[in-house]
């Protein structure tokens, strides 16, 4: 597909599919996103034919108006829609299949500054959450999800959510349905909640000698927590 035709899929796929526009003329004003990725195809295609100067030039100049900072070698799909958009970086070689989803704040970035290939490979229909960080030359598989501020170090297998810092996958299995913030489960406080149940447990299992030990360091444990509290007002 031609550079032309790219530009019109993109901005067609923003009025399909984005239910905040109201009109056309709304795309010349409110979508950072929809601009930053018109700078961005332009800035590649001259990358492609060999020229340096002419795609950071055009590549900077998007920033500027966009605030969002994509390199111009980065490979980008089809129907690719950056929301909102500001804050968004995209390093050198990050490669984005087709389908993606990218929320405000969001970092494909490097880990090295060794030359080669450093930067993410996100899958095709991958939904990536506000505030999310995706580092080093990883792959995020097809039809996965990220969530909102969620820091990615490894692969994330296809069909699947990752959530948390470092980024856990949550659940396998494709789901059509949009990234839904609010569903996520709350991993530590679950993992924090069985833990006390589970001491709970093993607290009523003990011989009543032994709890009258573990009352005493239950009160050492409590003079500690109070000294946290207090540090922190």
């Amino acid at each position: 597909m031609n550079l032309f035709k790219l530009i019109k899929e993109d901005f067609t796929n923003v009025k399909r599919n984005d239910p905040a526009l109201h009109s056309t003329f709304e795309l010349f004003f409110n979508y950072p996103g929809l601009w930053a990725l018109l700078f961005h195809r332009i800035a590649h295609w001259f990358y492609q034919k060999g020229l340096r100067f002419i795609p950071r030039l055009i590549s900077a100049l998007g920033m500027f108006l966009t605030m969002i900072d994509i390199h111009p070698a980065a490979k980008f799909g089809r129907r690719v829609f950056i929301d909102h958009g500001v804050g968004v970086v995209i390093g050198e070689t990050a490669v984005i299949g087709d389908d993606v989803l990218i929320y405000q704040q969001v970092t494909l970035g490097g880990v090295s500054t060794d030359k080669g290939k450093r930067h993410p490979t996100i899958g095709n229909n991958v939904v990536i959450g506000a505030g999310s960080k995706i580092l080093g030359n990883i792959t995020i598989g097809d039809n996965s999800k990220v969530g909102a501020n969620s820091v990615v170090v490894k692969d994330v297998p296809p069909d699947s959510t990752a959530i948390g810092i470092p980024a856990r996958v949550l659940r396998r299995g494709y789901d059509k349905t949009p990234l839904s913030h609010n569903k996520i489960p709350d991993v530590n406080k679950e993992l924090f909640e069985y833990l006390l149940r589970r001491i709970e447990v093993l607290e009523e299992a003990l011989p009543a000698t032994k709890k009258e030990r573990i009352k005493e360091k239950d009160h050492t444990l409590d003079e500690l927590y109070d000294s946290f509290l207090h540090s922190m007002d």
